[in-house]
This record gives C-alpha cells, sequence and structure tokens, in this order.
C-alpha cells in the first residue's frame, strides 16, 4: 500500500478500536468529516477502510449467530 492508504487504514484501525471502547458507533463519521476538511482523498481511503471493518465485523457477527442457531437446531 502507498503512503495515503497505511496512514487510512492505521487511523481507522485506531478509531474502529474507539468506536468498541466508547459504544460511539458514528465516531467514524465525524473523524471522516474532519479529514475531508484537509483531504478528501485520505478521507475516501478512511471510509472504505473504516467500512471493510464495520461489514467485516457485521459478517462475522452473523456467522457466529448462524452457527449458534444451526447448534441448537441439532441438539
Amino acid at each position: 500500500m502507498g503512503l495515503l492508504e497505511d496512514l487510512a487504514d492505521t487511523l481507522s484501525a485506531d478509531v474502529f478500536q474507539a468506536m468498541k471502547a466508547t459504544g460511539d458507533d458514528r465516531l467514524y463519521e465525524r473523524v471522516a468529516r474532519s479529514i475531508g476538511a484537509l483531504s478528501p482523498s485520505m478521507e475516501e481511503a478512511f471510509l472504505t477502510s473504516i467500512r471493510l471493518r464495520l461489514a467485516e465485523q457485521r459478517g462475522r457477527q452473523f456467522l457466529i449467530q448462524e452457527l449458534t442457531r444451526m447448534q441448537s437446531e441439532n441438539s
């Protein structure tokens, strides 16, 4: 990855952890607006990275729920 993607990905990892720690599920939107004021390219890279993290989290939660449901049906 280039510098832009590296910086955006590192920031998104930090914001993702802060969101989990604080329960503020919209923190990333405020961070993105702050970034966008100086660098629209960085804002877009950050949003892509955080959305990937959020999508992975949602997919993992769904998988766990489905596996739990299937196990309970088979018991």
